[in-house]
């Protein structure tokens, strides 16, 4: 279990240096994170880009990069494609996306020749270190999957815990978001999240304890939940906050992100862990996303 985001650095310290392939490397903030990334002994970058570009950003932002491989590509397919195949064939073990459209990025992972694809589904796993709670708790999905089916949600359940395996939580405690505690049939989360609670409890999803629907407040507050008389494992003790679709997962994301939240965040289900951050994300959310990737 981990409690803060020094943790999550010491952990990386100790794995196996992995190496990282970023496509469109002339990204000022990626190429800043991963030079840091570097500099802390946690990976080997190699960049990936048109090479041009790549000395002048460094350049322009004092970065030394004269202990890199670069792989000189000038058009953004040519760069996605190098990257992929860095990865794809175990010549990296990360993958990060620079100055590359998301879309091109994912087109690359999902191509049936040279991808990343395992048959997964592709989701969005962040991590937060929050001063109120007690430990590191984990948000998915807030940005692959728009209105994930229940299918679709087991699947992006199991990515999730098995990340959160790799990160020394052996049986996490998943609480299953929805605006009530009660199944109400007009609120197809709370039917959702009712039917993956039996499905846990009958060892359909198994490696984890779920339980919902919760509201968020109850998931995060045992108090809270206790008053409300709900009786749970999961209620006040969550490690992964499990959100119904996109819209929920994204507003909850972006909200302890900027009420001042630490945060690591990955994509899950391809062969290889996947940094997309966002261009909002901070230089430290995207070393401390690299650093999440370097864990696995």
């Amino acid at each position: 279990m981990l409690h803060k985001m020094s943790e999550l650095y010491e952990r990386a310290q100790k794995a196996e240096n992995k190496i990282l392939a970023l496509a469109g490397a002339h990204d000022s903030h990626a190429l800043g994170a991963v030079c840091e990334a570097y500099s802390k002994n946690l990976i080997t970058p190699i960049l990936v880009g048109d090479k041009e570009q790549i000395l002048k950003t460094a350049e322009n932002e004092n970065l030394d990069i004269s202990k890199f491989e670069i792989i000189d590509e000038k058009s953004v397919a040519g760069s996605v494609k190098a990257a992929v195949e860095l990865v794809s064939s175990g010549k990296a073990q990360i993958l990060m996306k620079g100055k590359v459209g998301t879309s091109d990025i994912l087109r690359g992972v999902l191509n049936d020749e040279w991808g990343l694809k395992t048959g997964n589904i592709l989701s969005h796993f962040v991590i937060f270190e929050l001063s109120p709670y007690h430990k590191m708790i984990a948000v998915t999905d807030a940005a692959m999957n728009i209105a994930p089916t229940l299918q679709e949600k087991i699947g992006i359940i199991n990515n999730a815990v098995t990340y959160m395996h790799r990160l020394g939580t052996d049986n996490p405690k998943v609480a299953l978001l929805g605006a009530v505690e009660t199944v109400n049939p007009k609120m197809p989360a709370t039917t959702d999240a009712a039917l993956l609670t039996v499905m846990n409890r009958r060892k359909q999803i198994t490696g984890c304890i779920l339980d919902g629907p919760l509201a968020f407040d109850n998931a995060i507050n045992k108090a809270g939940a206790e008053h409300k008389g709900i009786v749970s494992e999961v209620a006040g003790d969550a490690d992964i906050l499990f959100t119904p679709d996109i819209e929920a997962g994204n507003i909850l994301y972006k909200a302890l992100t900027f009420m001042g939240g630490q945060l690591a965040a990955v994509i899950l289900g391809a062969k290889a862990p996947i940094v997309l951050t966002s261009r909002a994300d901070s230089e430290e959310a995207k070393l401390n996303s690299i650093v999440l990737a370097a864990v696995s």
